[in-house]
């Protein structure tokens, strides 16, 4: 199995929604069975609480429940179970790289780096925004969900 972790700062409001869009995603391409999602944060301030309500009612908009979903903090083990970890923005990933073992690096990425054609490296954090940044983010979420589907599908999924 592939395994994808979106990593935000307190995994309440971008990593829930990647998570949930790629979920979609992946159903979409039937590729349940060898694909793997979860979500985490760099930070421990939400641990045990659901996605931001502007973010379940921004994806909900789009047919994507992210409402079941749980924080967590982003572990050390994190790193080795999972084959993707992709940061939502420069300063999570530097957070990643603080404790990500050196045989692991490689697996952490910037989410965008899946939407080259954006022109854009972060997914900015709509926290502290008005309502038009979780539906920006949406956008840029979904053309770096497809881009990394077509990725997984291309290096793990036999012709």
């Amino acid at each position: 199995m592939v395994r994808v972790l979106f990593v935000c700062m307190g995994n309440i409001c971008r990593s829930p929604t990647a998570e949930g869009v790629f979920q979609a995603l992946v159903k979409q391409h039937a590729l349940e069975k060898i694909v793997g999602v979860d979500s985490a944060g760099t930070h421990a301030y939400h641990i045990g609480n659901g996605p931001d309500r502007r973010s379940q009612a921004a994806a909900l908009r789009r047919g994507i429940d992210i409402s079941p979903q749980c924080a967590r903090r982003v572990e050390v083990a994190d790193f080795e179970m999972f084959e993707y970890v992709l940061a939502m923005d420069e300063e999570n990933m530097a957070a990643l790289h603080q404790i990500c073992p050196p045989e692991y690096r490689h697996r952490v990425q910037l989410f965008l780096e899946y939407a080259p054609h954006l022109n854009v490296k972060e997914v900015p954090d709509p926290y502290y925004g008005g309502l038009n940044g979780f539906e920006r983010v949406l956008d840029l979420i979904e053309a770096a969900a497809q881009g990394l589907v077509d990725d997984i599908k291309r290096k793990h999924v036999p012709n």
